[in-house]
This record gives C-alpha cells, sequence and structure tokens, in this order.
C-alpha cells in the first residue's frame, strides 16, 4: 500500500463565452447540423476569440479549483498542466500559470499527450503523492483546439472546440477515498495518422509548409476511430479486472468526449450502461485535454458526482496513447 492516497477532491473550470454551433460551420463549409450531429453527437462548441490563449483560461480555472478545494496557491507542491496548445513551446504553461497564482513553493511543467493528457497528467500526480514527495498538486488540463484545426476541412474542424479545467489532487490516508488503480498505454506506430506534422524540429516553418496547412491537425479519421474504441475498451475492461471490479463498482464513466459514437460502443464493451456515462460533448465538442475534469465538473454540478462516488476515467488521444484511472472522489 502507498503511504499516501492521492485524492481528487474538487474541479473548476473556464469556458470562452463565444458560442460556435453546427449551423455556423455550415453556411462556412460543405455541412449541415445533421450530418455533425449523426456522425459525432456535437450540436455546439466554445471558441476563443482572437488574441486569447490558453492562460485565459488556465488561470481562472486554476484560482477556482482552490477557491472550491479550500486552499492557497501557497499551499500548493506542484502543478502539471496536461496541453498541445500552450502559451508557448517554452517555457511551460505550467511555469506561466505557477506565476499568476503566486504558487511560490510549486515547481512545474506540462504533459503534451493529446486528448489522454489529463488521464497521464493525473497519473503522475497520483505518483507524487503516492511516494510521499507532494502533498497537493494542482493538475489541469486544457488546449485552444481552434488554433490547430483547419477550418475549411469538416471532417475535423466540426469535432474540436476550447475549453480548461482544473483539479486538485491531495495526499489523504492509504486507506481512504482517491485514486486506486490506474493503466496507461502508448503505440508510437501509427503516430503519423494524429499529428501536427509542422509544430517541432522535425520539420520547418517554411512558406510552402504553412501554405500546405502542415501546422495543422491532420487525422486519419477512420483509423483513429477504430483504435479509439478498441483501445479504451481494453484499457478499461483491463482496469477493472486487474482490481476485481465490475460494472457494479462503478458510479459513473467519464470517458474522454471525442465522438458520441466512440463513447457508445466503448460503454458496451466494458459492460456499463450508458445511463451511467457522463457526456457534454454536445454542448462543449472536443476539448482534448480539458474533456474529463470539463465532464467531472458537469457531473458533480448535475449532483451525478458527490463525495464517494466510485469513478472510471478513460481517454485515447495522439500518439497514439490511451489510459484509464479509477478512483474514489473526495476527501476522507
Amino acid at each position: 500500500m502507498p503511504a499516501a492516497r492521492a485524492q481528487v477532491v474538487a474541479v473548476g473550470t473556464a469556458l470562452p463565452e463565444r458560442v460556435l454551433t453546427n449551423a455556423e460551420l455550415a453556411a462556412r463549409i460543405n455541412t449541415t447540423d445533421a450530418w455533425i450531429v449523426s456522425r459525432t453527437g456535437i450540436r455546439e462548441r466554445r471558441i476563443c476569440e482572437p488574441g486569447q490563449s490558453l492562460m485565459t483560461l488556465a488561470e481562472p480555472a486554476a484560482r477556482r479549483c482552490l477557491e472550491r478545494g479550500g486552499v492557497t496557491a501557497e499551499q500548493i507542491d506542484g502543478i502539471i498542466v496536461a496541453t498541445i496548445t500552450g502559451d508557448m513551446v517554452m517555457p511551460a504553461t505550467a511555469n506561466l500559470l505557477q506565476h499568476r497564482l503566486g504558487a511560490s513553493r510549486a515547481w512545474a511543467f506540462d504533459v503534451i499527450n493529446a486528448c489522454n493528457g489529463f488521464v497521464a497528467a493525473l497519473a503522475n500526480a497520483t505518483t507524487w503523492i503516492e511516494s510521499g514527495r507532494a502533498r497537493r498538486i494542482l493538475v489541469v488540463g486544457g488546449d485552444v483546439m481552434s488554433t490547430l484545426v483547419d477550418w475549411t476541412d469538416r471532417n475535423t474542424c466540426v469535432l474540436f472546440g476550447d475549453g480548461c479545467a482544473a483539479v486538485l489532487v491531495e495526499a489523504g490516508p492509504a486507506d481512504g477515498r482517491g485514486v486506486i488503480g490506474l493503466e496507461m498505454h502508448s503505440d508510437g506506430g501509427p503516430a503519423a495518422e494524429l499529428c501536427v506534422p509542422c509544430s517541432g524540429s522535425a520539420m520547418a516553418f517554411t512558406p510552402e509548409a504553412l501554405a500546405r496547412g502542415d501546422h495543422l491537425l491532420k487525422q486519419n479519421g477512420k483509423m483513429v476511430f477504430t483504435h479509439a474504441i478498441r483501445r479504451m475498451a481494453e484499457v478499461a475492461t483491463s482496469l477493472m479486472h486487474t482490481h476485481g471490479l465490475t460494472a457494479d463498482d462503478i458510479d459513473l464513466v467519464v470517458p474522454h468526449q471525442a465522438n458520441l459514437r466512440i463513447i457508445e460502443p466503448t460503454a458496451e464493451r466494458i459492460g456499463v450502461p450508458m445511463s451511467k456515462v457522463v457526456i457534454n460533448l454536445d454542448r462543449l465538442g472536443n476539448t482534448t485535454g480539458a474533456t474529463i475534469p470539463l465532464a467531472l465538473a458537469d457531473a458533480e454540478a448535475a449532483g451525478r458526482l458527490v463525495p464517494g462516488s466510485r469513478v472510471l476515467l478513460v481517454a485515447f488521444g495522439g500518439g497514439l496513447t490511451w489510459g484509464a484511472v479509477y478512483l474514489t472522489w473526495g476527501r476522507t
């Protein structure tokens, strides 16, 4: 048994004010509201205004989380930000956030793990706390995907939105509430099927690359769709088997909000009814690193997530990478 259990005790969110509906997209590109809804389940999403960065959302989300958790920034030992759209490549957005919050004692770093970023960051925070090397860590998941999508490509631009959420992870009694189990996997072989080609040292930012749109998200939709269903179901089932869990031991499933047609078969494969699954992609779309904590906040606001709730988180994203976490919510 670890020295302490990592308890997830509070969540705070921030969303852009601007709502972009399917009807507005249909006026720009060759699509319809019915086409988008039937293939994704998404009806609208939030979009940042020009000039707004991830920090525009990350700071208020973090402050709300700390307030709800009843702690000050000075009490935080670490900050982990899961994002693929940080303010800059360097420094890490987590360091900028650490300064904005006045968390003078906290170390800070970013996790770049795409749609599995929040699960990866939470797993990282869990190991810090279980080892006894930290007592309070702020885990932030957020993305401004409107800066990465090709707004002329109906197969990708309809999927994504902007948003951010933060959770407070604390050390609690080893036999109390908190993260009970986690599992992570990666396969870099098919990485090119979901990537941003011109975003690092492998491809220079030449006029030719920019003209081709290589600085924007590229996705093999059919391949990603198939792998997401398979891998999310596999990792959830594996984690449940490891800990001797059945569907009766799960109050809520909070999946990455990529596509309703991914979420529904995943729930079916792990034997959990959709009545236990949290869905908010119809209003927010795929916010990448923010989807799971935003869904946690929605579930809490609706009274579905309460202290002691048994929750399964599961995600899949670019890398390729996938993971799952099983926890009981709140402080002991």
